[in-house]
């Protein structure tokens, strides 16, 4: 009984040199990147558009661009580092077969985004003086239409 325990243990354990993050990105998936910021792109420009058509003050819909627009660069930051950790499969001591070592990476290009999403918030609330809730709403939308256009064009085998 003890056996099988430890046999099923060291099956759901992955080996120190699986792939993760190679695996998960081909070239379909790259071009499915490329498009799902396009995607963003133009719906932050048609939101901004439709604002500033239905108001008559230029700031809002200035604000909901800017919100879009760090939305997009989250987008792109994404299928940024994605495909240079497909295209450099070894980077410094450590290979991309190392999973332990594409975790760690995985953790470090979330918190980056972060990190520069938080920043560029801050400098369209702060020293923009734009909008706040516009630039929520704006950033929201763009992440809706991240969220929407991957499902969608990977749902519907976009090519």
């Amino acid at each position: 009984m003890n056996q099988d325990a430890n046999d099923i243990q060291q099956c759901l354990t992955p080996s120190a040199n699986a792939a993760i993050i190679a695996a998960l990105y081909a070239a379909r998936e790259k071009r499915l990147a490329r498009h799902v910021v396009w995607i963003q792109l133009t719906i932050a420009l048609f939101a901004a558009g439709i604002a500033y058509k239905l108001n008559s003050a230029p700031q809002y819909s200035i604000a909901l661009l800017g919100g879009g627009l760090v939305s997009t660069v989250n987008g792109a930051m994404l299928a940024w580092r994605m495909s240079s950790i497909a295209l450099h499969p070894d980077q410094g001591e450590h290979s991309s077969g190392d999973a332990h070592h594409q975790l760690r990476l995985m953790y470090f290009y979330a918190t980056e985004r972060f990190l520069v999403v938080v920043v560029l918030l801050g400098l369209c609330m702060a020293t923009l003086k734009l909008m706040p809730v516009a630039v929520l709403i704006g950033f929201v939308m763009g992440q809706a239409a991240l969220f929407a256009a991957q499902f969608f064009l990977s749902k519907f085998k976009f090519e």
